[in-house]
Order: structure tokens, then sequence, then C-alpha cells
């Protein structure tokens, strides 16, 4: 038997009482080790991974200036008031500009937009009319070319609706970084993500039941903001200072402090909240944050302690009251002198009168842009991913034209009903540059798109360019505007359809570009006829239109339902000299490193021969020469050399006008809703609308090569022989070489034996011939000229286009 002494057993007790602490302690040790492990998953997960769903960011096209751009000064000027550039007694500050008269000066932003790329410089620029004569910049620039920044649209946000704009650490102004330590951690550069003093204080301050005071370091702010709940429990205080102080160990300050900068919350603008202070600065003062005065620079710190309490529109006394302790601070820690503290305190809030980056700008073109890219890429890539997206759109373009639309269609009678559309597109490139798509606010339902109506005498170009393209007919050409009667069969059987002209009136034998200037619809369904309904929807279809047509005569007035949209597809072709181009919204997408993922690439077709495309230009030429357009002229100068159709269809239900310049192709659409008569003619609608329209933007002539295969001659008007320009009657027009007639008129004939008598006798003609021919008398043929020898010079751009 083993007697245990007292010694003994208390020895023993003593060695297993320290051997459960030790236990205890190393299972302490290791729920602590686990706790911290599991927690530094959580924050370095986080942190090093996709910390921000970031909204894509839709842009307009950036503005390139250079020598010889078409950019007046005052569309300069407004371009640069919507991207917020102030203008200044001098050019020292980047995003400024100095107007003295004779030149423009302009200290412009940096510019990083995936390929388009362009330094912060400061450019002289000088200006004649509407075209830059001259650009100087600072910096080495052997082609004088300067880009100004895009201007933000919109955005595709996420649900949760948290909008930011990411900025780096290096581009962040040391004044910023300052006046933000300042008031929100002084010691952030020198504790581990927490200050026991701060700490100290707090408790000691709410012990006594005074007001809360803040003891939460920045890196202690962006955990909570990051990973915790807002609530004050002491389990998540304890979560957020061990968070706090393992970021602080794997991270530098620099990486932590520009998390903060990206992540903090100030405020709400209308659904979006608006995170990080750069798109704060936009969202308060609609200039970027390296931009910013000492002023502004305090009040977006002093916004931090209460996004609501120091709203600077609804609360300006306390945002100011604020706004002044900030800068206080930044002079008791030595960062600012008395007299800038004094400066900064007396300086307005210096807001701007109401905040835009919550407003999509210009809604119809952005509805266009989502379209396009749902074709491409899912919800998630786009509400979350950052990517950029760069289009088209010309700011100052789409402002006029929806100014010069709506007010347009407020003078118009039945203006009360009256909704509409309109479109304006570079035709040589087939960008979209403007969209309007409402006569008020736009819902959703973009009629430049959605509206599809009959389109009237839009698609007569069409009729007359295939009777061109057979070969037996010229633009001279007499066609029969008399009275038609055509049996077409529908759902109850036979029915005699006899269209009437617009007058009412029938003109009986005419020429084609009379036909088409004047919109004589017996005219064109005489000629559509000869070459067939077919041919016809073939022609459509190859132009881009692939509708929904029925097959019948009615087809050459257009009836059949097109979108503004659709029709600004055919006439860009006809602009465009034959030449198909996508019409489309975007030009390249990058990702949040401005990265290019994706370009658009114009896969364009000549879907309509050069020379024929010439011809119809003529024709469409005449429609403001002569014909229902012509009231243009008063308002715009005949030198552009427009071209054109008025459409209007059956009642008065629709209002069309589709034309062009030389640089742009813009199509106009006016309509009820329901349907019903607008009382409005394409003349007396549409026309006036796009008209103003053309007259506020910047427009060039049309200008077509001559193609080889077209010639110029004086015909008669009458009976479309080879006349001369002394003729009664005579009308110079385009000729197809092989069309050109081969008879020559009385007058004509002794007008050219008089100009060369040598060349008419070698070939086979008397030149005693007279002007007048006896009863059984022909007329003599011109087969022995060669097409050259008749040919004449293409008139000036009133008439049509030189080469």
């Amino acid at each position: 038997m083993v007697l245990h002494t007292p010694s003994s057993i208390k020895a023993n007790r003593g060695f297993i009482v320290g051997s459960l602490l030790l236990l205890l302690l190393l299972m302490a040790l290791l729920a602590v080790s686990v706790f911290l492990l599991r927690t530094n998953a959580v924050v370095q997960k986080k942190f090093d991974g996709k910390k921000w769903e970031l909204p894509a960011k839709v842009y307009a096209r950036p503005l390139e200036i250079y020598p010889g751009a078409y950019i007046a000064r005052s569309t300069l000027l407004e371009e640069l008031r919507l991207l917020g550039y102030q203008q200044r007694n001098n050019y020292s500050v980047v995003g400024s500009y100095f107007d003295n008269g004779s030149e423009l000066i302009v200290h412009t932003r940096q510019v990083h937009a995936g390929d388009v790329q362009s330094a912060a410089q400061i450019v002289k620029i000088k200006f004649d009319l509407a075209t830059i004569t001259q650009v100087e910049t600072n910096l080495a620039n052997p082609q004088a070319r300067v880009m100004l920044e895009p201007l933000l649209i919109g955005g595709i946000y996420p649900s949760h609706n948290e909008d930011r704009e990411l900025i780096r650490y290096d581009d962040v102004p040391r004044a910023f970084i300052d006046t933000l330590l300042a008031t929100e951690d002084r010691k952030f550069f020198y504790h581990m993500g927490v200050s026991p003093k701060a700490i100290m204080r707090a408790v000691v301050a709410k012990v006594r039941g005074g007001r809360a005071q803040g003891g939460s370091t920045i890196t202690q702010q962006l955990v909570k903001n990051f990973y915790l709940t807002p609530d004050r429990h002491i389990k998540r205080k304890v979560n957020e200072m061990v968070m706090a102080v393992l970021l602080e160990l794997t991270h530098s300050k620099q990486e932590i402090l520009e998390a903060y900068i990206n992540e903090v919350n100030l405020g709400q603008a209308g659904p979006q909240s608006v995170n990080g202070f750069a798109l704060g600065s936009r969202y308060f003062f609609d200039v970027p944050l390296p931009e910013l005065k000492l002023s502004q620079m305090a009040l977006l710190v002093a916004v931090i302690n209460g996004p609501s309490m120091y709203n600077p529109w609804r609360n300006p006394k306390d945002a100011l009251a604020r706004r002044n302790l900030v800068i206080n601070n930044l002079l008791v820690v030595g960062k600012i002198t008395a007299e800038q503290a004094q400066a900064a305190q007396a300086a307005p809030l210096g807001i701007v009168a109401k905040p835009q980056i919550s407003d999509v700008k210009y809604p119809e073109f952005l509805d266009m842009v989502k379209r396009d890219l749902k074709a491409s890429y899912n919800a998630n890539e786009l509400e979350s991913e950052g990517l950029h997206i760069y289009t088209s759109l010309d700011p100052i373009v789409q402002a006029n034209t929806k100014a010069q639309f709506m007010a347009t269609v407020r003078s118009l009678k039945s203006a009360s009903k009256l909704q509409g559309a309109a479109l304006v597109a570079d035709p040589h490139s087939g960008e979209l540059q403007a969209v309007v798509g409402s006569t008020t606010s736009f819902t959703g339902f973009n009629r430049a798109i959605d509206a599809k109506r009959q389109v009237g005498s839009l698609l007569k170009p069409v009729v007359y360019l295939n009777a061109l393209t057979s070969g037996r007919y010229t633009v001279a050409s007499v066609v029969n505007d008399g009275e038609i009667s055509l049996e077409v069969k529908n759902d109850k059987g036979p029915e005699l359809w006899q269209p009437s002209n617009y007058d009412g009136v029938f003109h009986g034998e005419v020429p084609m570009y009379k036909a088409l200037a004047n919109s004589y619809n017996a005219a064109a369904v005489n000629v559509g006829n000869e070459i067939g309904v077919n041919a016809f929807v073939s022609r459509l279809k190859s132009l881009g239109l692939d509708g929904d047509y029925n097959y019948y005569p009615s087809l050459f007035l257009g009836a059949v339902d097109f979108s503004p949209m659709d029709m600004l597809g055919l006439y860009q072709v006809f602009a465009a000299g034959g030449q198909r181009h996508q019409l489309h919204t975007i030009r390249y997408i990058t990702d949040a490193n401005e990265q290019v993922i994706d370009k658009f690439n114009d896969s364009s077709q000549q879907v309509v021969a050069s020379s024929q495309a010439y011809l119809l230009n003529y024709l469409l030429q005449q429609v403001f020469n002569q014909g229902t357009a012509q009231s243009a002229y008063a308002s715009l100068p005949s030198s552009l050399a427009l071209a054109g159709k008025t459409g209007t269809t059956n009642d008065l239900r629709d209002s069309w006008f589709a034309g062009y310049s030389g640089n742009r192709v813009a199509v106009v659409w006016l309509g009820a809703d329901k349907n019903t008569a607008i009382g409005l003619s394409g003349s007396n609608g549409a026309l006036p609308v796009w008209v103003n329209i053309m007259k506020a933007l910047p427009q060039k002539p049309v200008l077509f090569n001559l193609p080889l295969e077209v010639q110029w001659h004086w015909l008669d008007g009458l009976t479309g022989v080879l006349s001369a320009q002394e003729c009664a009657d005579s009308v110079q027009v385009p000729l197809l070489v092989e069309t050109i007639p081969t008879d020559i008129g009385e007058c004509a004939f002794a007008v050219r034996q008089l100009e060369d008598p040598l060349q008419f006798e070698q070939n086979g003609f008397d030149s005693e011939f007279g002007g007048a021919l006896g009863e059984g008398d022909t007329l003599p043929s011109m087969d022995g000229f060669g097409a050259d020898d008749l040919a004449d010079e293409p008139p000036s751009n009133r008439f049509n286009s030189a080469p």
C-alpha cells in the first residue's frame, strides 16, 4: 500500500490544475488562432479581391481639336462648359480656360480612354468662323492634335444602386489627404489600425454622459464599411479592431487610404448612393477631385461625419460650420497658414446649383446604347465590372437637335397631341450623333426606334433608283403622272385601286426629276409597276430594310411600316454615295483599367453603284431646288446642295422628312401615338423641324465625285433630246454614258453648228443647215460624235455636286 502525504497530494493537485490551465490556455490560443486566421481570410479575400461592384459608365465621343477642324468658337465653349472647365483670368490650373477675344487658351485635362490618350497641356486655339485655323501647345505635338475628355452621359448600375468613380492614391492631391487626416485620423501614418488614446477618450466621454466622440481610425472606418454592420455592440467593435490590425499588418498605408477614399459614403444622388471622394467631387462641384479648391476639399471631408446632416443643399448653415471646423483643423496641425484658413473660411460653399451625376442626360441615346450592349454582354458584366463604354454621341449636336425639335414642334398646329422623333448621324461612318425619341420627357418608349409607322413618299427614291438601274430611264425621262387603275387582291377578293396625288390633280407627262421633286404619286406607281413589285422589295432589302411587305403596288407609295431609325439607315446609303454603313452608337469598350476589350468593326458595303447613287442624289436635290422642300432654302444656304424627301401618309397621319448635307444625315417623324390625323404634311410638319435642326448644326455641302460612267448634258426638258444652255426649256442633268440621247434638238443643232462648224461637216452634217426644219425633216442623229464631245462641266452645288 502506497501512502500519500499531504504534500504529495497538494503537488498532484497543483499539477492537475496547472495542466488544466495550460490546456485551457492552449485551447484559447488555438481558438484565438483559428479566429484570427478566419478573420484574416475574410479580410484578405475582400480587400485583395473585387472590392466593389462597379457600374458601367457610358461616355460621349471625345472632341478632337486640330487645325482645319470644323468647330466654331461657340461650340468649343459649350463643350468646355459641359465638361466643367472653369473660365479664369489665366490658364494656370488644369481644367480652366481663358478667352482673350483673339484666341482661346485651354489648360486641358489628361485623357486616358482606351486607345484615346492625350496629356494635360496648355492649348492656344484660333478660329475663322466655324473652323479652327491654328493650334499651339506647350508640349511637343507635331500634328497639333489635342483631345478633350469624353463627357459622362450615364451609367448602368447594380441592383443596390451604388455608384462610385475610382481614383488611384497617386492621383489624389496631397492637400486633400492632409485635409482628410487633419479631421478624421491625425495619427494615421503612425498607428497600427487602432488608436488607444482615441478609444479611451471616447469611453470616458460616454461614461461621463457627454457627447459621443469618434474613437475609430480611418482603418477601422474602412473595416466597418467593408465587412461589418453599423450596430454598436461590443462584439462588433472588437471585430472591427482586430480586423483593422490585421489589415494594417498585411497592407500598406497607401493601399488602405486609397480604399477608404474610394469607399466612403457621401450621400444620395436620386436612386444612386454617392461613394468615394472622386465621385463626390463631381456630385458637389462638377469637377474632378484634383481640381478642387481648399474650401471645397474641406466641405467633402465635412460631409463624412453626416451625409444627411451636412447636406449643403438642405442644410447649408450646418455644412458651412462643419466645413470651417475642418479648415480650422488644418490650421491647428500646421498644414495651412492663418491667412489661408481665413480666405478658405470666407469662401462660399461653391457647390453646383443642381447635382447632375444621377441624371441621365440623354435617355433616348442611352436606351439605344443599352440595347446594343445586351446583344453581347450580360447584366452582371454591365452592372459590376466597371466597363467604360465610349459612344458616338456628340453632346453639342444632341443638345441642339433636342432644343430645335422641341421648339419647332411647339410652334406647329396640333402640337398638343404631337409625338415624334429625330435622329442625326454621320453618313460616312454610320455613327449616331443625336437621338430624340419624344416630344415630352422620356418614359421608356423610344419612338426613334420603337415607333413603326407607314413611311409614305420616303420610299419613292427607291422606285426611281430601280428605274435608273434598269437602263430604260434617265433622270430626265418623261414619266406618266396620269390616272391609273390597278386591280389588287386582298382578303376580300379583287379590288380596284386608284391612287391620287396629294393635290388631287394629275400632271400628265413630266420629267422624272420633276415627278420626284413634287412627289407625284401616280408617276411613282406607273414607273414602279413597270419595273415590278418584286424588284422593288428586293431593292429595299438590299438597302437594309427587312420589313413586313405585302407585295401590293401601294408599296411604291410607302404603305409599309418602318421606324425613324430604319429610314435613317436608308438615307445614310443615299448620302454616302451608295455605301451602306451599319448605324451604331458604340465606338469601343474598355475594362475598368481602360484596356480595350471590344471595338466596333464597320463592315461597309457598296449596295448601290456610285454612278446610280450620283443620279439619285441629283433627283433628291431637286426636292429642294424645285419641289416640296424648296422652302428650306429660305433658312439654309443653297450652296449646301441639300438632298432629301418629304413623306406624308393617308389622312395626314404621319409627317416625315429625311435628308442630308455633306456631313450629316437626319430624319424627323411626327405623328400621334394613336395613329390619328395630325393635320400636317411632310412639308409643313417634319420639314420645318428638320430645317431648324440642320440650321443649328455646322454643315458642309454635298460633294460627290463625278463617276467615270456619268456625264452632264443639256437636254430639252419637254422632249428629252440633246439641247444647249441657250435653248428654251433646256435643263442640265447627269446621265449615264450609255443613256445619252442620240438625237439633237433643233435649237441645239444650230448652237453646236455655230460653235464648231468644222466638226459638224466632218461628221456628215451640212454646215449650211438652218435652224428651221421643213415638213418631213427629222432631227439629225448624233451617233457620229463621241459622248465626251458633248459633255458639259457639272453645274454648281446649287443644282448638283461638283467633282
